[in-house]
Parts: C-alpha cells; structure tokens; sequence
C-alpha cells in the first residue's frame, strides 16, 4: 500500500513545486516589466518630470541581488571566494551593465510590447555567440525557429499603430534610435548567456557564487558610471522629490531578484525547456498587460506579427518536448555542465 502511495505523492510533490515556480516567474517579472515600463515612461509629481537615469535602476537592482546572494552564501556555509578569475566576473558584469541600459534607454523611445517582442528574437545573436565562443553547431530547425522569430519581430517594430507615441519623440514611436538601442541590447544578452555558459562548463561553479560575484561588479561598475557622468545625486534627488518614484525603484529591485530565484528554481527542478515555455507565456501576459495597462493601441500587422512570433516559440518547444531524449546519463551531464541559471534581468 505504501508502495502505491510513494508515485502518487511524488506526483503530487511535483505539481506542487510546478505551480510554485509558474507563480512565483508570472507574477515576479510580470510586476517587473510594468514597474520598469512606469519609472521611464510615466511622469512623476504635478510638474510631470520623467525619470531618466536607468543606470541608477542597474545599481539599485544589483546591489540588492548581490545583498540577497551574499546572505544565501554565508546561511548555507557555501564557498565565498571567487571560482573563476575576477576578470571573468568583471566581463559579464559589463556586458549585463550594457544589456539592461540599453533595455531601460530603449523604453525611451520603443513602447514595452515592442521591446518584450523583439526580445525574443535573442536566438540569433545566441546562435551566433555560440558559434564563435562554444564552437557550436545548430540544426537546420534551429535556424528556421530563429528566422520566423526574427521576421515576426521585425514586422511587429516596423508595422506600429499611429498612435502609439513615445514621451521622448514626437514622431513615430519606433526610431531608429530606438531600433539601434534594442539591436545593442540583443547582441550584449546573447554574449552574456553564451560567456556565463562557457563560465558554468570551465569551472565547478555554484549558481549564487556566480551572482554575487557578478552582481559584486556589477555594483562597482554602475557606481562608478552613476559618479562619472554626474547622475548621482539628480537621481538621488529625484527620488527624494518623488517617494512614489522611490517606491517603484525598491519594488523593482525586490521583484527583480525573486525573479532571479524563481528563474534559478525552475532551471534546476524542470530543466531549460520547461523555464522557457513559461518565459515564452510570461512575454505574452507581459504584452497583453501592458496594451490594456498603459493603452498601447496595436496594429494588425502586429497581432501577425506576434502571432508569429509566439506561434514559433511554442512550436519550438512542441517539437523539441517530441524528439527522443537522451539517455539519463548524458541528460544529467547536460545539466551539471551549464544548463542551470543565468544571470538574467528579465523582463
């Protein structure tokens, strides 16, 4: 009877933990991705003033991810010094700095259903990284997926509704600023994924070992920048003048590092495919969230455009779910070598 009960409760187990990991990615990251949308393109106070420096985002929501990596370190009495040379962390930790300015700047000038959207056309960059880093090879299908992603992102951006305006631009909403912005941002994040796997295959490295150290730099770095171009204390003085601003920030940092453990959480329990079907759902919600939110008018090259996009991403993911698996030997070498957690911001 016993022996009966043991699959059963294990089942039960697991969906417990799956709706844990669902909940926890939806609502962290979708919070995430409205409250980083309303600090650069909502005014704040009666003389409608916008917040526009997004490099004091990355260092409030860095130093409160290594804050919470560092206090996971010492409560579970794991290593504290540095498993790869400090170079290394300090490499990523630029290129993160580069791929979340660029994501806040592009706000500026792109709505945030535009910038979610062409987010998912990261596999190209990725791919191509991967190519050059990892030496990797791709299937024939993997450039397929790539390609239709990429062409629905591109009608979604070039295709926008009249009346979608950004606060910064009196002309059309997708600039070519805005543009180069989000190009920038593709080409750091897939570099970023792609050097942190090549991190997590070289070294015997724990995921929040990675963080700290990554987010430690991090901290330094955007301080440093923040001091540099004199955005220290207007930013400071801005959340002084505005405590809802102030308020937007803190949650944005708090929900922005559960996002970090909720993404670290599934990677390990459900593997990557199943991270990246909920992400793929979390994009859609995201979208539809923000058009109803902020009254982002949509046109009906767009709806093609997304129905691409996201119709190619859940296909991908029918497909690879259907092809054989390997055997539990290389699948499990295949997660301890680097499959688990980036750092990512996610939005």
């Amino acid at each position: 009877m016993a022996e009966a009960t043991a699959p059963a409760a294990m089942k039960e187990n697991k969906l417990l933990k799956g709706v844990f990991a669902v909940t926890g990615i939806m609502t962290s990251l979708v919070i995430y991705g409205v409250l980083q949308e309303k600090i650069m393109r909502v005014p704040y106070g009666p003389n409608s003033e916008y917040f526009k420096y997004s490099l004091f985002l990355v260092f409030c929501n860095r130093l409160t991810t290594s804050a919470v990596s560092a206090c996971s370190l010492v409560a579970s009495k794991k290593v504290l010094d540095p498993v790869a040379p400090v170079y290394k962390y300090c490499l990523v930790s630029v290129t993160n700095i580069l791929t979340t300015t660029c994501q806040y700047e592009a706000l500026k000038y792109v709505s945030f259903p535009v910038q979610t959207l062409a987010k998912c056309a990261k596999m190209i960059p990725v791919m191509v990284w991967g190519t050059f880093i990892m030496q990797k090879k791709y299937k024939g299908f993997d450039y397929l997926w790539a390609v239709l992603v990429t062409i629905g992102c591109s009608v979604f951006i070039l295709y926008p509704a009249s009346g979608d305006i950004s606060p910064y631009n009196r002309g059309r909403e997708s600039t070519v600023w805005g543009i180069s912005l989000m190009v920038a941002y593709l080409g750091f994040d897939g570099f970023t994924s792609t050097f942190q796997d090549k991190l997590f295959k070289g070294y015997n490295m724990e995921i929040h070992n990675q963080i700290f150290y990554t987010t430690l730099c991090s901290c330094v770095l955007s301080f440093s920048g923040l001091i540099l171009q004199g955005h220290l204390p207007p930013a400071i003085d801005f959340a002084h003048r505005h405590s809802a601003c102030l308020y937007d920030i803190a949650l944005l940092s708090a929900v922005a590092t559960a996002g970090q453990f909720f993404i670290s959480y599934t990677i390990r329990t459900f593997g990557a495919l199943t991270f990246a079907t909920i992400m793929t759902t979390r994009q859609l919600v995201s979208i539809l969230l923000s058009c109803l939110w902020f009254s982002h008018p949509l046109s009906s090259a767009q709806w093609l455009g997304a129905v691409i996009v996201f119709g190619s991403l859940y296909a991908k993911s029918f497909f690879r779910n259907s092809a054989p698996k390997p055997p539990p030997s290389v699948d499990l070498q295949s997660r301890n070598s680097g499959e688990s957690v980036p750092l990512k911001e996610e939005a």
